[in-house]
């Protein structure tokens, strides 16, 4: 299993508009963040989790030809806001798989109404399949995807296992059985969104902690803001299995 970092930034990337943050200046690449995603191969398969304003870069900057469908944590602008740029992936290969809460499903049917138009439809519209997931696994392709469900502050959300690989994004607090569902978990791919508590993610040291409980071979950090310092400093403070994640970052599990 290949797992790509298409975007390790927090909501409003880095840099954010206007900035004069020293970390939204510099000029190590590390330090330049799309929107939060990732993109899961094995076999020949090739899913992303979340699809965010980004998605059309990042599908170009990592040349992603083929595109089997797309998990959503949660309903969010930058986890959702890309949708319509899976028409290359529509015109090539049909309706694409989208697997979400039912909330979040009908979120994506009021922003995107076009897409899910079945009568009427604009010709130029992309179409997707949609899957409603609750937290109980599920398949894809040959794959089983164990939900992890969590809370950012107070809206539901949900994280993904494939197999030795976890991904959480947007968390700040888990009940102590959907932790258990991680238990064993080689990799796990967990929010750091700055050093000071924020009230709907984990901060630097809760994302440690949290790491620290879960106890996976390795870890890295992703939904990171500006505040959260240069790459290289904090990568210099952290734990030896633990990772500050970067855009196209790859790993192989």
């Amino acid at each position: 299993m290949k797992i790509t970092f298409l975007g390790t930034g927090t909501s409003q990337g880095i840099p954010i508009i206007g900035s004069d943050h020293p970390v939204c200046l510099s000029e190590n690449p590390k330090d330049k963040r799309l929107r939060v995603s990732v993109l899961i191969e094995w076999d020949n398969f090739s899913y992303v989790i979340d699809c965010g304003p980004d998605f059309r870069q990042q599908m170009l900057s990592n040349k992603v030809e083929s595109l089997d469908g797309i998990l959503f944590t949660h309903e969010h602008a930058d986890h959702t806001a890309g949708l319509d740029d899976i028409r290359p992936f529509f015109f090539r290969q049909g309706d694409i798989d989208i697997y979400a809460h039912e909330r979040v499903l009908t979120s994506l049917e009021r922003r995107f109404d076009y897409i899910f138009e079945t009568e009427n439809k604009y010709p130029g519209a992309p179409s997707v399949q949609p899957h409603i997931i609750t937290n109980t696994p599920f398949k894809i392709e040959n794959l089983e995807v164990i939900p992890i469900n969590g809370m950012h502050f107070k809206l539901q959300v949900f994280g993904f296992r494939f197999k030795d690989f976890a991904y959480l994004t947007d968390m700040k607090t888990l009940e102590n059985e959907e932790i258990d569902k991680l238990k064993g978990v080689k990799v796990l791919v967990v929010n750091a969104l700055r050093i000071q508590p924020h009230i709907s993610h984990f901060s630097l040291d809760e994302a440690l902690a949290f790491i620290k409980k879960v106890q996976p071979e390795q870890a890295y950090l992703t939904h990171i803001s500006h505040l959260l310092g240069f790459h290289d400093v904090v990568q210099n403070q952290l734990p030896k299995n633990v990772f500050l994640a970067y855009d196209n970052l790859q790993i192989t599990i």
